[in-house]
Parts: structure tokens; sequence; C-alpha cells
């Protein structure tokens, strides 16, 4: 088999991940348009794959995330409000009768209540803390990656199924955020673009467009329920329990506490989609570890994987 002077990867593996990466970037122009994540994913992956034997091994392990990132992104070419009704006034309604607070004489949700009682000090810690929603969980599995190959697959594969189980519950209810019906009221307007909301104030406060940024490329602003902020704190506490990791958990519950307020201050998620993703990754988690870990083609798979990696 001819190799290049590394020595690591064939000629014949090369030309399958270059093949691999072009079909990527032709799906992805036909079917969300071309952007610049999309050649820095391209750039990430094959830097990683052709530089060394052990970035090669990270890259890989990481690639169930790469999948899953790229589901979630062309999950803008089948927006879920042309398969189902959007949920907005109901959603709104509900939230009250469950956690509506009486406010001068008036039942308003907890979205509504800290829009009226905002600070500079709250609008800073839940932009610290919803920064933390991506990085977190990542910066874990590659710690478990060095660390425990088996159980940074188990984490990997359960985070990838809880967000699984987060979009088929996004086409099947359809649901407004709370900043939505703030400025729309309860009208469905298709193709609204992503809004940063509450967190906007964290943007001005710091003259910054990171939220703005992040939430221009909304695949969908009707997927408020689950909260998915809210399930991937509960798969890292989880796995962080399991390692028993002492007071690094102690940060993670932090973390994971910190986001679910932040859900709901910055108008992000009602109450009722927070515990919506608790619930997902509790369910998540116990798919996985009861029935999905005892299936023999499962258990082979990850040998497999691990054996790659």
């Amino acid at each position: 088999m001819t190799k290049n002077v590394t020595g690591f990867y064939s000629v014949k593996q090369a030309a399958i991940v270059i093949c691999i990466v072009a079909i990527y970037l032709l799906a992805s122009f036909f079917l969300i348009g071309f952007n610049s994540d999309q050649l820095l994913l391209s750039f990430i992956f094959c830097a990683a794959y052709f530089s060394t034997a052990l970035s090669r091994k990270f890259i890989i392990g990481f690639a169930i995330f790469i999948v899953y990132w790229i589901i979630f992104d062309y999950m803008k070419a089948f927006p879920n409000y042309a398969y189902n009704d959007v949920h907005i006034l109901q959603l709104h309604n509900t939230e009250l009768s469950f956690f509506g607070i009486h406010h001068n004489e008036k039942l308003i949700t907890p979205n509504e209540f800290w829009l009226l009682h905002s600070c500079a000090f709250l609008d800073i810690m839940t932009g610290v803390f919803y920064l933390c929603w991506v990085p977190v969980p990542l910066a874990f599995a590659a710690w478990l990656f060095f660390k425990d190959k088996e159980i940074f697959l188990q984490f990997a594969l359960t985070f990838v199924l809880v967000n699984f189980i987060g979009f088929v519950i996004y086409y099947v209810y359809p649901a407004a955020p709370p900043w939505y019906f703030q400025k729309y009221g309860a009208a469905f307007i298709a193709h609204t673009p992503g809004n940063s909301a509450g967190l906007q104030r964290f943007d001005d406060y710091f003259n910054a467009g990171i939220f703005k940024g992040i939430y221009a490329k909304s695949s969908n602003v009707f997927a408020a329920m689950p909260s998915l902020h809210s399930s991937y704190p509960v798969i890292v506490l989880y796995y962080g329990i399991r390692e028993k990791l002492g007071w690094v958990n102690i940060v993670f519950a932090i973390v994971m506490a910190g986001i679910w307020f932040a859900a709901v201050y910055t108008s992000h998620h009602y109450v009722l989609d927070v515990l919506a993703g608790i619930t997902c990754a509790i369910a998540g988690i116990a798919i996985f570890q009861q029935l999905i870990l005892r299936v023999p083609s499962v258990q082979k798979f990850l040998r497999f994987y691990h054996s790659k990696i």
C-alpha cells in the first residue's frame, strides 16, 4: 500500500477523505448555501487528519460531534414549521398557568418578570454562562478522549442521542421562544431571523457582537422546546459524576444551574422548555445506558471505533 512520508495514512485513505469533504461542501451549497463555517470545518478536519497520528485519532474520535453539527446545520433546509403548526400563544399561556408571577396586579411569565428587572450584573453573568453551553461539553469530551476513550465514546454518543431526541420533538412540536412572543405576539411569521434577545444586553455592555453573530446563524427560531442548552450540562455532570471528578463536578453543577437560569432570564426559553431539556437529557442517558449500550451490534461498533482512536 502506498503511503506518504508520515506513514500513518495511505493515498487511498487521503483520497477518500478529500472526496468526503468535497461531497459535504457540495451538499451544503445546494441545501443551505455556502458559508465560511463550512470551509473552516473542512479545513480543521483535513488539517487534523493529515498532520499527525495523534491529531488524526483525535479528529476521528470527534467525528461523532461533527456529524451532529452537520445534521443540525442542514435542518435549515427543512424548517420544522413546514411540517407542523408552530405553538406560540398556547405555550405562553401554559407557562403562565404553571409558572406565572403576579406583578402589579398582572400575571406575567418568569421571562417577562426578568425583562422588567434586568441588571448589568445578571446580564454579564448570564452571558458568561450561556457562552459555556458548547465549550464546556467539548472541553470535557477532549479530556475524556485522552483519559478514557471508552467513556469518551459513551459520552459522545449520548450527547448525539439527546440531540436527536430534541430534533424529533422540534418537528413534532414546533415552538416559538419567549422573545418571539414579546416581539411579534401570537402571529406566525415564517423565515423569522434569529434574535439574541436578552443576550443582546451582554453584547451592548461589552460593545461586542458575539451573541448577535451566533443567533444570526440559527437553524430555526421555532425550536425552543426542548431547550437543548439545558440538556448539555446535565450530560456533562452525569459523566463527571461517573468519573468521580470531585470539586470539578461542583463547577459543572454551577454552570448547569447558571445556564438554566440564563435561558429564562434572557427570554430564549420558557421554564417549560428548560424542564423539557432536562427531561430529554435524563431520558437520553437512560436509553443509552440501559438499552442501546446492551445491544451486541452497538458493542461491536464501540470496539471497532475504539480501535481507530
